[in-house]
């Protein structure tokens, strides 16, 4: 293989003599020795030095500044495109700011014109022109912030999960459960650490295994032999258990089978063939009636199965025997598919064939943890409890939430200065190792980032969208007061329960009540019945203007002078006008953002369909706090050539300025901030109040689903009265807006030396 290599890097080259093809990197001494020596008897081998990228601090920044690397055609096609000199053996950016400022960063070849032989030994150098160094690039980022501020987001992470983990099997919500009342059984982590394989299971077939691990493969292999033998008899039965009346387990494994095994690479079950509309198949896939044996029968009756791809002697066969294809198929990929081994150790797990305590035996077994023969002897002896253990590991971020890849287990943070635009911090927690990517990538460590389920790659600052919550909530109230239709002196009531539109939506309070708040009331505490009726007065006529001091509607009798239409259009006015409907301007990948489309009442509480990342609400947020200029926020400051002369500057441009909103109204939205920490959550922030540093912020919580716990968000600036500060924070998955706000209250004390 290496040698295809080099032929292949010699081809590229169209075998020109002159220009040198790369056989090894990162050699040793001794071989720099050994080459040098034998020179003479080496014909066109010589040794080169050439610079390395390397990053410092990597997993901090990695997300911002990317990776550098050897270009793919495509990208050499494009940067040829820019430059003649780039060819296939350049390290080029790959990612982040690293490929955005490529051609700055890149710097310009030398040339030497030379006289060689016919094996290309130098004859004579007859010209030469020295290379020249790249740019530098200086970002607005704060090294120190963006460091502390990843470390909160961890141990915060980390506090979640410790809090939330329990000492049972499974988590089986209740008939009036909400998302507050999930909990992670400790068997999740357990089986966690093998899915997200930080305990390397194939480790356990190897010449160096330890006598645990091989005890765990063997047990292993017996519940993997039964296992397909369950399946198989289910498959070959006269009468096949329907899928909705199958054990949990079968049901998973019965639905890998379908998904991944058969409508896998090899297609076996095709994609394209099967009709969705079809009786037989709405029975299996969606009411769940029907076993798979009779639904890959009739799959195989209606030509949705196509076996010709496999290797099978007889051409011609009829539907059974087509089917014992099919089901010796499934028998042999089952025996070797590593992601169905992976599945299958969770319930090797549930089910104590393998124990907590040997899970937890096996991080030191493979280096994971480093050894503690007391620890190590407790776990033994039963003195240690392994879910005690667990928890401590986590306290001490010995074990990671990244690790873990449990919810939550992601977070984003993007702080701004409000007064210029600039982005003092851009964090993506989790972070990876960009040094293992850049120059010679590291393969191995490429596909466990790929496949590590916390998403590493991902950028949970620019990437990750979920509706604001409640932090939506200052910016409706600029539009209602702005509309007119509220002032700084109305007062609104909250019953628990808003009956003005149907269905009746409900105040977080719920049973309680909040009674009658004005609006910087209504934003310290987050009611919803307030915003809700913002929401439902933007949307009405002037039939229903009239209506206002005796309305006592319910949602029926409203439709004839409430249009939700009418109030989305509003709502959507003022969002485009703080850069909600934009990207925020940072210089690396970002998701388009979502302004609601839907719902006028809803999304006055930032739910409808509301989706911004968190470097969007940092945009709108900095508009908030400086009272209404919009920027595009950049990660850079200036690029200078090698001798420090500046010859590129990236202040932020305005977007927009907001300039139709009164002193008034920005005087009731901060007052009403302001008191979100001094009131509200003053428990939160007790440290930071007595200090004297003024913050203003908003909470909020977003709802995902019912399976999954909400999103917890939180949004500020300080000093409250003159700005400098401004950010947005998100916990994805994080059960409640406090844990992001205590997010927070940390960064903040940090910035200001309180803490």
């Amino acid at each position: 293989m290496k040698l295809v290599t080099i032929r292949y890097a010699i081809s590229s080259n169209s075998f020109k003599r002159y220009v040198t093809t790369t056989v090894a990197s990162d050699v040793s001494d001794a071989t720099v020795a050994e080459i040098l020596e034998n020179q003479s008897n080496l014909q066109g081998v010589d040794i080169e030095q050439s610079s390395l990228r390397t990053y410092a601090d990597s997993k901090y920044f990695a997300n911002i500044i990317g990776y550098i690397g050897k270009p793919d055609q495509d990208e050499l096609d494009t940067l040829k495109e820019q430059n003649e000199d780039y060819d296939a053996n350049d390290l080029v950016g790959k990612a982040g700011l690293e490929q955005y400022m490529e051609t700055d960063l890149q710097g310009k070849k030398g040339q030497r014109t030379i006289y060689v032989d016919s094996v290309g030994n130098v004859l004579e150098v007859e010209s030469e022109t020295q290379p020249e160094s790249g740019h530098d690039l200086y970002l607005t980022i704060d090294k120190d912030l963006q460091i502390a501020v990843y470390n909160i987001l961890e141990q915060r992470l980390a506090g979640v999960l410790v809090s939330k983990i329990q000492n049972i099997k499974q988590y089986v919500p209740g008939a009036h459960s909400s998302a507050m009342s999930i909990v992670i059984p400790i068997y999740d982590v357990y089986y966690a650490l093998i899915q997200n394989h930080i305990i390397d299971t194939s480790h356990f077939t190897a010449d160096d295994a330890t006598d645990l691990e091989k005890s765990v493969q063997q047990r292993f292999d017996t519940q993997l032999d039964d296992a397909i033998s369950r399946i198989m008899a289910q498959l070959q039965s006269d009468s096949p258990t329907a899928y909705c009346d199958l054990p949990s387990d079968m049901k998973n494994y019965m639905s890998y089978i379908v998904s991944d095994i058969l409508m896998g690479e090899d297609q076996v079950l095709m994609k394209s063939a099967v009709n969705t509309e079809d009786a037989t198949y709405i029975a299996w896939a969606k009411d769940e009636t029907i076993s798979l044996k009779e639904y890959l029968e009739y799959a195989i009756s209606m030509n949705w199965v196509d076996v010709s791809g496999l290797d099978v002697k007889n051409s011609y066969m009829n539907s059974e025997e087509i089917y014992q294809v099919v089901v010796d198929y499934i028998s042999s990929k089952l025996a070797t598919d590593s992601n169905f081994h992976t599945m299958l150790y969770k319930y090797v797990i549930l089910n104590d064939v393998v124990t907590g305590r040997e899970v937890c035996l096996l991080l030191y077994d493979q280096g994971i943890l480093e050894y503690d023969e007391e620890t190590v002897g407790r776990l033994q002896n039963g003195s240690y409890s392994a879910y005690n253990f667990i928890l401590d590991e986590i306290g001490k971020l010995e074990i990671t939430p990244a690790q873990l890849a449990l919810e939550p287990c992601s977070a984003g943070c993007v702080i701004t200065d409000p007064n210029t635009g600039e982005v003092l911090a851009c964090v993506s927690y989790p972070g990876y190792d960009n040094n293992r990517l850049a120059n010679t990538m590291d393969s191995d460590y490429y596909s466990k980032l790929l496949t590590n389920q916390s998403r590493p790659f991902y950028n949970n600052a620019t990437q990750e969208k979920t509706a604001p919550g409640s932090t939506y909530k200052p910016l409706s109230a600029i539009t209602g007061l702005t509309e007119g239709v509220i002032d700084v002196n109305t007062y609104l009531p909250c019953a628990g329960v808003y009956k003005k539109v149907t269905p009746n939506p409900k105040c977080w309070i719920y049973p309680s009540a909040h009674g009658n708040l004005n609006v910087s009331q209504g934003i310290q505490h987050s009611c919803n019945d307030f915003f809700y009726e913002v929401g439902y007065r933007l949307g009405l006529n002037s039939t229903g203007d009239s209506k206002l001091d005796n309305d006592t509607s319910d949602g029926k009798s409203t439709q004839n002078y409430y249009s939700s239409e009418r109030g989305i259009a509003k709502l959507q006015k003022y969002a485009e006008e703080f850069g909600l409907g934009d990207t925020s301007g940072m210089e690396i990948p970002e998701s388009d953002p979502q302004i609601s489309d839907d719902n006028s009442v809803l999304s006055a509480i930032g739910q409808g369909t509301n989706n911004y990342t968190t470097s969007q609400l940092a945009r709108y947020i900095t508009a908030v706090a400086n009272k209404g200029t919009v920027y595009n926020l950049s990660l850079l400051d200036k690029v200078t050539n090698p001798k420090g002369k500046t010859v590129k500057d990236y202040t932020p441009e305005v977007k927009n300025k907001v300039t139709d909103v009164s002193s008034t109204t920005w005087q009731a939205v901060h007052e009403g901030m302001r008191a979100v920490v001094t009131s509200e959550h003053k428990d939160i922030f007790t440290k930071l109040n007595a200090s004297g540093v003024q913050l203003s912020g908003k909470t909020g919580t977003a709802q995902q689903s019912q399976t999954h716990p909400d999103h917890g968000l939180f949004v500020g600036f300080a000093p409250s009265d003159s700005p400098q500060i401004a950010f947005a924070i998100r916990i994805a998955n994080g059960y409640s807006s406090t844990f992001a706000a205590e997010v927070g209250n940390n960064v903040m004390e940090y910035y200001y030396k309180v803490t």
